[in-house]
């Protein structure tokens, strides 16, 4: 339990001071992912500079329709991308960009793959990866969903019932 806490500790200390929140004028490269349907959207600008000879990521910013975790996790991946190559930011997955949060709970996961989407359509926009959330996590209304997106009927009960 106390990982559970240790978590919720961090996404609360994250959300109390988001950084790189919002526009970024002037970005050199925009990214957004997600659906409009279920609610989970995400985009980031990047800004490069060069640096001894390498172009790197000045400055990252980022905009969520998303839950807390999903800011969070944008919050200290930009942090996590400052001065990398585009290519070094590429290599980092959705585990390596949420790792200063600690292990995500499953439910959560999809929070994390979804910054990483963002970043990988502003740095990489012919990725075949880029706006592909949804097949590699499920949100909870598509857990909720049966096949060809009917929802399905869940009937919650009291444990007197």
């Amino acid at each position: 339990m106390g990982t559970e806490k240790d978590f919720r500790a961090k996404v609360e200390s994250a959300l109390a001071q988001p950084k790189n929140l919002g526009e970024l004028e002037d970005a050199d490269a925009v990214g957004t992912v997600g659906s409009a349907e279920c609610g989970d959207m995400l985009r980031m600008w990047v800004k490069f500079r060069d640096e001894d000879g390498r172009r790197v990521i000045d400055r990252a910013t980022f905009q969520t329709f998303g839950c807390e975790t999903a800011i969070a996790v944008a919050s200290v991946a930009t942090e996590l991308i400052t001065g990398k190559t585009a290519e070094e930011a590429l290599n980092m997955d959705s585990q390596a960009l949420a790792a200063p949060l600690g292990p995500l709970p499953p439910l959560k996961i999809h929070c994390a793959q979804l910054v990483e989407g963002a970043l990988r359509s502003a740095l990489d926009p012919n990725s075949a990866e880029q706006g592909d959330v949804d097949a590699v996590a499920p949100t909870l209304l598509q857990s909720f969903q049966g096949d060809g997106g009917a929802p399905k009927k869940v009937v919650l009960r009291t444990s007197h019932e």
